[in-house]
C-alpha cells in the first residue's frame, strides 16, 4: 500500500478533525490502523481484536498490583496495547463492513473493564501500605484507598467520560448532521428496548437498557442543551441552517480539547506518571481534583453557549 492510500485511510477513520487530539492523530491512530491491516489480512473479524484488547487491559491492571518497575513498565506497555487494539477494531470493522450489535456492546464495555481492574488492582496493592506523610508506623491506607478508588471512579472518572463523549456527539452533529453523530436520546433508546422481545435478544436488550440509562444521565447534567436543542429540533428538524451550524461549531470548538483530556489519553499518562513514582494513590487525587475541576468548566461553558443560542434562536 502506497504511503499516499495509507494516510487517506487513517484520516478516514477520523471522527473530525475538530475533536481529534493530537496523540490520537499522530500515534495512536496511525497504530490501530496498521494494526486494523493486520487483522484484515488475517480475516480476523472486529469483535475478537474488541476481545484482544479488554485481555490486554486486564493484563495491565494485574501488572500493576506489583510495584516493581519491571511490572509497572510491563503495564504500562499493555494498555498502550490495548488502546491501539481499542482503535484497531472500529477501523477493521470500517474497512470490512463488520459491524455488528456485538461489537457496539463489547466496545462500549472494554474500557470500563480495563479500569475496573486497574483501580482494583492498585487498591488491592496499597490497602496494607502505609498513608503518606505518616509519622512512625502511622495509618495503612485500608478501607480508604477504596473508598477514594469508589468516588474517583464512579463519582469523577464516569461521569467525566459520561458528559465528554455528549459533547463531542453534539459538536458531530452540528457539524456533520445525524449520520455523522450518535446523537442518542433516552427516549430513543427506551422505545428501541421495548420493542424487542428478550427471547434471543437476552444481551442486547441488556445493553440498550443500561445503554438508555447513560443516555439518561447525560440528557440530566445538559439542561440548557437539551432547552436548546428541543427548539432546534421543533424549528428546523435535522435540516439545521449552516449559519447555525456554523455559529454552534465555532463556539462549541473551543471545548473539545477538554473533552479529550477528559477522556483516555490525558488520564493515562496522569496513570503512568503515577505508578513510576510509585505513588499510585496520587492518580486518585488527579482525577477528583483535576480532572473534576475540568469537567465543571467544560460543563459551565457548553451550558452557557446553549442558553445564549436559546435566547437568540427562540425570536427568529
Amino acid at each position: 500500500m502506497s504511503t499516499e492510500s495509507e494516510k487517506k485511510g487513517i484520516e478516514a477513520s477520523f471522527k473530525s478533525m475538530d475533536t481529534e487530539e493530537f496523540l490520537d492523530i499522530y500515534f495512536n491512530r496511525p497504530i490501530g490502523y496498521a494494526w486494523a491491516l493486520f487483522f484484515k489480512k488475517l480475516k480476523v473479524h472486529p469483535n475478537v481484536v474488541t476481545i484482544f484488547s479488554i485481555i490486554l487491559g486486564i493484563g495491565a491492571g494485574v501488572m500493576f498490583y506489583y510495584p516493581d518497575m519491571k511490572h509497572t513498565l510491563l503495564g504500562i506497555l499493555l494498555l498502550m496495547w490495548a488502546n491501539h487494539y481499542d482503535s484497531a477494531d472500529g477501523q477493521l470493522a470500517r474497512l470490512t463492513g463488520q459491524k455488528t450489535q456485538w461489537g457496539r456492546m463489547l466496545d462500549g464495555f472494554a474500557g470500563d473493564i480495563w479500569f475496573f481492574t486497574i483501580y482494583a488492582a492498585i487498591c488491592l496493592r496499597l490497602m496494607n501500605q502505609p498513608m503518606p506523610f505518616h509519622i512512625g508506623d502511622g495509618m495503612h491506607w485500608g478501607i480508604f484507598i477504596w473508598i477514594l478508588a469508589i468516588v474517583s471512579g464512579t463519582v469523577c472518572h464516569s461521569k467525566q467520560c459520561t458528559l465528554a463523549d455528549y459533547y463531542r456527539n453534539i459538536h458531530l452533529y452540528f457539524l456533520k448532521g445525524k449520520s455523522g453523530s450518535e446523537l442518542d436520546n433516552f427516549k430513543q433508546q427506551r422505545e428501541i428496548f421495548y420493542s424487542l422481545p428478550w427471547k434471543g435478544n437476552f444481551w442486547w436488550k441488556a445493553f440498550l437498557y443500561f445503554y438508555g440509562n447513560y443516555t439518561r444521565q447525560q440528557e440530566r447534567m445538559t439542561p440548557n442543551f437539551q432547552q436548546f436543542y428541543a427548539l432546534v429540533k421543533e424549528k428546523y428538524g435535522d435540516n439545521i441552517p449552516q449559519e447555525l451550524r456554523d455559529e454552534f461549531r465555532a463556539a462549541s470548538k473551543p471545548l473539545m480539547k477538554y473533552t479529550n483530556i477528559l477522556t483516555f489519553n490525558t488520564r493515562a499518562i496522569a496513570l503512568y506518571i503515577s505508578l513510576l513514582i510509585g505513588e499510585p494513590w496520587l492518580y486518585f487525587v488527579f482525577e477528583v481534583v483535576v480532572m473534576t475541576s475540568l469537567f465543571v468548566y467544560m460543563r459551565h461553558c457548553h451550558e452557557a453557549i446553549c442558553a445564549r443560542l436559546y435566547h437568540k434562536y427562540i425570536t427568529k
